[in-house]
């Protein structure tokens, strides 16, 4: 499988300076950061970042 990282739509902040990218990988869904992605990334199950994804909604305002 080869990975397409993509933007999150809710990256940006002031100056960018949140930039997240996600890629769908055979185990699951990649997240790192798009200004350093030679860090590396973490990867979460569908389950998790679902979980993930909720929490962060209830978050905002």
């Amino acid at each position: 499988m080869t990975e397409r990282w993509r933007k999150s739509t809710h990256s940006g902040g002031v100056d960018d300076q949140h930039c997240v990218e996600l890629a769908r990988l055979e185990q699951g869904v990649g997240v790192r950061d798009s200004k350093h992605p030679e860090t590396g990334h973490i990867t979460l199950t569908s389950m998790e970042f679902s979980a993930l994804v909720s929490w962060i909604r209830r978050q905002e305002p």
